[in-house]
């Protein structure tokens, strides 16, 4: 069992929890997920690992109730415990990987949005530890949706924050604060945008017109978290993959997200996943590569 350490309500129906999963916390790195269940019955919910702490053997997860599972997991307190927590998942964000004496050399730009902030935060606050200091701008539609302001602003280089309805700090989309940094001399060499589909997908389209690399995380369209569940399934380039098996993070400029939204409006219905098993074949599937169930 996995114990509930801490709980705290961000803003509304957006909950941060710490967990006690030593295992996870010994080998995790920036941009993995877990997986959680309740009980041996229940829904598996894949969460991008908001932040971890290696000497307490902690993960904290950050998630937004849109379901039955992710409602039932708002009830559980602080002394509860989640029946399996699975992880670390996925592969850790490119810039673990990388010469860190290179890394210093580049200028990096992450575009945060709504929920996304969770995961963007363990990626700068790693760069951070590492002596980068990576600017940051956080998108909300509103001031009280806003998570992390706090937390994100020790690590960044230079926070930005900005509201679709001018309620707190810059007004507007994330795309024109990225344009305002443009036109103010900033220069970027590579933008990590995690958020909702539709705002990765309109950042992509102007870091593609600024020439900006853009990596994109496709944590919010993984459902099981295995591949074969084929909800996540994307074309990145001309290649099929699976965000829970072969990501989440692409790069976004090869990402069909038309395709990947429209993916996501049909697996919501028995009707739509039958039509995509005929449209997809054997690729339909990651996992299993068939569909006869």
């Amino acid at each position: 069992m996995y114990k509930i350490i801490k709980k705290r309500e961000l803003t509304t129906n957006i909950y941060l929890m710490e967990v006690e999963a030593k295992r996870v916390a010994k080998s995790c790195e920036p941009g993995q997920f877990v997986i959680v269940r309740m009980d041996s019955e229940g829904e598996r919910i894949p969460l991008t690992i908001c932040d971890y702490d290696r000497e307490k053997g902690t993960i904290t997860i950050v998630f937004q109730t849109v379901g039955a599972g992710t409602k039932l997991m708002a009830d559980l307190q602080e002394g509860d415990s989640f029946h399996d927590f699975v992880g670390p998942l996925g592969c850790p964000s490119e810039f673990v990987k990388e010469d860190l004496e290179e890394l210093k050399k580049k200028k990096i730009l992450f575009v945060a949005g709504g929920v996304g902030t969770a995961p963007v935060y363990p990626q700068v606050k790693w760069l951070n530890a590492h002596g980068i200091a990576a600017d940051v701008i956080v998108g909300a539609k509103t001031k009280d949706l806003l998570i992390l302001e706090k937390e994100m602003e020790a690590v960044a280089g230079n926070l930005y924050v900005t509201t679709d309805d001018g309620s707190y700090g810059r007004s507007g989309m994330v795309t024109q604060t990225i344009k305002d940094l443009i036109a103010d001399g900033n220069q970027y060499d590579v933008c990590v945008a995690i958020g909702p589909m539709i705002m990765m997908k309109f950042v992509c389209l102007l870091t593609k017109e600024l020439n900006m690399p853009t990596i994109v995380s496709l944590n919010p369209i993984m459902v099981d978290g295995t591949g074969m569940c084929g909800a996540c399934r994307v074309t990145v380039g001309d290649k099929v993959k699976f965000a829970c098996v072969d990501g989440p993070e692409f790069d976004g400029h090869a990402v069909n997200f038309d395709e990947a939204m429209r993916r996501q409006q049909m697996y919501k219905t028995a009707e739509g996943r039958a039509v995509l098993k005929i449209e997809e074949g054997d690729t339909h599937h990651g996992g299993c590569g068939n569909c006869n169930d």
